[in-house]
Parts: structure tokens; C-alpha cells; sequence
């Protein structure tokens, strides 16, 4: 007789609004995960490399990379929320409200916003506000993402009604940095930095090519998501795949996040903390063996009104495989994506709004 202890997640049907979910394993993150992380991706940013640059601009340590943090609030969520799902499909009013240091504890809950069904009545679209929190209970983050979900029963009534929950078109300014200690910008070194600009160096419709590919692999995909402790079975599971409509394994989409955040670095130096996202898309899946390049175009620059001497920028992010960047817009005189884009990410990155009093490049 087959045993039914095992959990085979969460279909479409078990979705219902208002509904909390608190999800399992709290993750410690070490020095290790940190180690790893930046293996897979390379990011260079200084603040989250070097312990001693950020407790000179006024951390108490060298933070995690907030896309890190990220990822592991939403491994969490994977096992109660999309292990059964078809595909992740976007981001909204995402936040970063407190640091993260080695030796946090992380842990999250779900809240159910809405469900919608799709026609072909084999899937529907679940939407969740996602908290994550430290051990003291405080929240670090907190992120809408919406997630297409299979059936149980292909074909069967839902038995749910469909509502879908109004969103923000954007995290306002005023709601960014509760994430950054109090900095003192005129420390931050621009030479140990590795860039000539700053945030108040940038203007609406700028657009920058990140310049640099990196082609991904089997084994590093996978590694990077069993790291978020993502259980997600389309990255995973080849014998599945082999029947599924790519007949491969999917790359989870926050790599393609973490590797254009890295890529980004090659012109957007000094955008050391992402402050919020305002929304993301996956247009397209990645698979290993393609080539992953990334290009933005800045949106709005101003200053951060909780500390005026940093700044802000919207950024419009996109990456794409094997499509370097070749001058053209991400869509098609239509409004569609071009053939290659991958990802659109909107999302606010804070830094020094200029050079300081006490740093002079050389």
C-alpha cells in the first residue's frame, strides 16, 4: 500500500483568498551561502564584498547581497506555493526593509491575494504578498508575485471565483531605504568601488549596455537553485521534463535576476542596494548552454528623501540569450518582446548621489 505522508504541494484548487500560509525551514545564512552566491554569479559590488568598506560608510557588517535575500525568502515558498507550478510570471511592490547580516535567521509567510483560472480550465494565476522576517521577528522584505499554477483535476470546476488584486504601478520613493543604516556618503571610495559615477551622474532615458555574457551551465543552475532551498520541480527533474512542452529543464528565473544584477555592475557601479522592485516579468525561459547578456535604460534619478545625500534611480533592466545588445528597445514596433528578452525587471537601486567631500578619484 502506498504511503500518503509525502507532500506533493499545492494545486490551483487549495489556493483561497485571505488565506495565510506560513512556510517551513527558517535558513540561517552563513558565510558559506555568501561564498557560494557570489561563485555562481560573481557580483563585485564593494559594500556587500568587503566588510571594512561598509562599516565605513556606516554598516555594522558587510550586508548580503539583497538578491540573495531574495532568493531565500522566496525558496521558502516554493514547496507550498509552486512546486506544482507551470511558470513564475511576475513581480510587484517589492520592498527590502531591514539588512541582512551572516548569522540571520530567515524565515516567511504567505498571504493569498487573489486566484484566476485560466481558459483552458487545466491552470490558473495565484497571486501572494510574501513576508520575509529575521529572527527577531522584524520584516526584511516583502514582494507580490504571481505564479501559474496546474490543476489537480484538469478540467474540473475551480470552485473558486476569480479576483485579482490591484496593484501599484510603482513603489514610491518615499517608501525606499528603511533598508540602509544611516550612511555616511562622503566615505564611500569610488576607486575601491571600481566606478567613476555616481547616481546624480545618471539621467532619465539613459541607456546602458552591460557589455559582458556569461553562458550558463547544468550544474550551476542547479546548484544555485538547491542553495534557495527551491524545490520547484520543472528545474530539477529531466525524467518529468522529457514529457513537458520544452522537453528540458527550466532555469529558475531568479538566476537570470542574479546574473543580470551581476552583469549590471559594468556601468552601474555605484548602484550598491537595491532599495525595491516595482515589477518583473519572465517573458521567456533560459536553458543551459544559452548566453545571458543584459542592457538598462534609467527611468527617473533623484534623491533619496530619507537621506538626501544618496540617490535613487528607476531602472528598467532586461535581459536576454544570445542577443547581445545591439542598440534596438527590448519590444517590437507591436509593444511585444523581441525574440530573446528573457526578463524585464523595473526596480529602484539606491548609492552615493556624489562624490564626496573626503574621496577624490585618481
Amino acid at each position: 500500500m502506498s504511503s500518503t505522508k509525502a507532500q506533493g504541494g499545492n494545486y490551483f484548487e487549495d489556493f483561497r483568498p485571505g488565506s495565510t500560509i506560513r512556510h517551513a525551514t527558517p535558513r540561517t545564512l552563513t558565510a558559506g551561502d555568501i561564498a557560494l552566491y557570489n561563485g555562481l554569479y560573481g557580483s563585485r559590488f564593494a559594500v556587500q564584498s568587503s566588510r571594512e568598506f561598509a562599516r565605513a560608510i556606516g554598516y555594522d557588517d558587510a550586508p548580503v547581497d539583497d538578491i540573495l535575500v531574495f532568493h531565500m525568502v522566496f525558496g521558502k515558498t516554493v514547496p507550498d506555493i509552486s512546486l506544482n507550478a507551470i511558470a513564475n510570471l511576475g513581480y510587484a511592490e517589492c520592498r527590502f526593509l531591514k539588512p541582512v547580516f551572516a548569522g540571520d535567521t530567515v524565515s516567511a509567510t504567505s498571504e493569498v491575494l487573489g486566484v484566476r483560472e485560466n481558459s483552458n480550465g487545466e491552470s490558473g494565476v495565484v497571486y501572494v504578498r510574501t513576508t520575509g522576517r529575521n529572527q527577531r521577528g522584524e520584516e526584511i522584505l516583502s514582494y507580490v508575485r504571481w505564479v501559474m499554477v496546474r490543476k489537480r483535476i484538469p478540467g474540473a470546476p475551480a470552485g473558486t471565483a476569480g479576483q485579482v488584486p490591484k496593484l501599484a504601478d510603482a513603489v514610491s520613493p518615499s517608501e525606499l531605504g528603511s533598508a540602509l543604516p544611516r550612511i555616511d556618503a562622503a566615505k564611500y571610495d569610488f576607486v575601491l568601488a571600481g566606478t567613476p559615477h555616481a547616481i546624480g551622474d545618471y539621467s532619465a532615458g539613459e541607456r546602458i549596455d552591460h557589455v559582458d555574457g556569461i553562458t550558463v551551465e547544468e550544474a550551476e543552475h542547479q546548484i544555485a537553485t538547491r542553495l534557495y532551498q527551491n524545490t520547484a520541480k520543472v528545474h530539477f527533474d529531466q525524467f518529468a521534463a522529457q514529457s513537458g512542452r520544452f522537453k528540458r529543464r527550466l532555469i529558475y528565473g531568479g538566476v537570470v535576476i542574479s546574473l543580470a544584477r551581476s552583469l549590471s555592475f559594468n556601468g552601474l557601479g555605484a548602484a550598491f542596494h537595491v532599495a525595491g522592485i516595482n515589477g518583473g516579468r519572465h517573458v521567456a525561459p533560459l536553458f543551459a548552454g544559452d548566453t545571458v547578456y543584459a542592457w538598462s535604460e534609467v527611468k527617473a534619478v533623484e534623491r533619496l528623501p530619507s537621506q538626501p545625500d544618496l540617490g535613487v534611480m528607476r531602472v528598467v533592466t532586461t535581459a536576454t540569450k544570445n542577443l547581445p545588445c545591439d542598440g534596438h528597445p527590448s519590444r517590437d514596433e507591436k509593444g511585444g518582446y523581441r525574440d530573446g528578452v528573457i526578463l524585464e525587471l523595473d526596480y529602484w537601486l539606491a548609492g552615493p548621489w556624489a562624490f564626496g567631500t573626503n574621496v577624490q578619484l585618481k
